[in-house]
């Protein structure tokens, strides 16, 4: 008894536990996270509409306009919390260890240990910020995957929507379509960088049940609580 709790002793002394994400960007990733799942399952029955409407006599059983809808307002949602996280890692305070990660993009030898650590020969490295190079350049593929899909949505949206917000993106938005080559390019294009962000998703949640399993510092427990457990040096 008394070895087991020296040894628990000791590794509670050589641990400490750190707030790792905020508050609000916990809300923003949840957010986030739904809006995707949401604006991927509507956007497949958009795409290809594999359920019939149940037959009634009223013309009011538009579920075609109903997924299209629900895949606008989330699509909303989906910008709002986009921006907001664009605005927190540009200029937010408690965000400047995401934007410190940045230094370990260009360490030839914080990338050779990072590698390493993903083949199990070596310890995890020391990192600058919070995310490894790795995962820091895959976030910057999201984003650009995601910006692609905001841009060439508005594009779609003022087609059915021409008052309003569709009115005033109209003219920016038919400038960026032929730039792209006309709609129907940019509607391919919708579509592959929606199954790049499912990649992404695949890898992004692989990664965080290894690093949870491996890192043993609560990485998936910190984005419920924000807090993760980290090495004393």
């Amino acid at each position: 008894m008394n070895i087991t709790y020296e040894k628990t002793s000791q590794e509670e002394n050589c641990t400490k536990q750190e707030m790792e994400f905020s508050a609000l960007y916990r809300l923003q990733h949840w957010v986030r996270a739904l809006s995707i799942v949401v604006l991927i399952a509507t956007g497949f029955y958009i795409a290809v509409p594999i359920i019939t409407p149940v037959p009634s006599a009223e013309p009011t059983n538009f579920m075609y306009a109903l997924f299209r809808s629900w895949h606008i307002i989330f699509g909303f949602v989906l910008i709002s919390v986009i921006l907001l996280k664009s605005y927190l890692f540009l200029f937010g305070k408690k965000h400047q260890e995401e934007r410190k990660a940045l230094k370990d993009v260009f360490d030839i030898k914080i990338w050779i240990q990072q590698i390493g650590y993903y083949l199990l020969i070596c310890k995890h490295p020391k990192l600058s910020g919070i995310y490894n190079p790795m995962q820091f350049l895959a976030y910057v593929g999201f984003y650009i995957m995601v910006f692609g899909l905001i841009t060439t949505g508005l594009i779609l949206y003022i087609h059915v929507y021409h008052e309003s917000l569709g009115g005033f993106l109209y003219e920016p938005m038919r400038s960026i379509e032929v730039m792209l080559g006309g709609l129907a390019f940019v509607r391919q294009l919708h579509h592959v960088l929606m199954w790049g962000v499912i990649l992404f998703i695949l890898g992004h949640v692989y990664m965080a049940v290894y690093n949870a399993i491996f890192g043993k510092e609560g990485t998936i427990d910190a984005i419920f609580s924000g807090m993760k457990w980290h090495k004393k040096h």
